[in-house]
């Protein structure tokens, strides 16, 4: 069975789309931790960073290229924003698709929890 993450690139499961391309989409996250809170997916399934290969070094970098224009469209760029990556269950990732959030529009904390 597909994952969450591949349903909604693949237009099967309804989200928030805000930006879409050729090798990823961007969506707004169904449980925000700030006014800003949105999800870029590669469209290739990869479960974890750890199953990262060297041929995604230019999807990863694209990723990070897509989260500058989120954030620069949203009105956080300046202010600041959070990147975030999980990587397994005790980091918190809960959908095993790599997934960078964008999270800002308000005061960010640190240690983050």
């Amino acid at each position: 069975m597909e994952c969450i993450f591949c349903r909604i690139a693949a237009r099967k499961h309804p989200a928030k789309i805000i930006y879409e391309d050729d090798i990823s989409i961007a969506f707004e996250d169904i449980n925000p931790q700030a006014p800003v809170h949105t999800l870029i997916v590669p469209k290739k399934h990869i479960s974890t960073n750890l199953d990262l290969k060297e041929e995604d070094n230019i999807l990863i970098g694209h990723l990070f290229q897509v989260a500058n224009k989120i954030a620069k469209d949203k009105g956080i760029a300046e202010k600041g924003f959070r990147l975030i990556i999980n990587c397994n269950p005790g980091s918190g990732q809960t959908v095993f698709h790599i997934h960078l959030h964008v999270i800002g529009g308000r005061r960010m904390h640190w240690p983050p929890g």
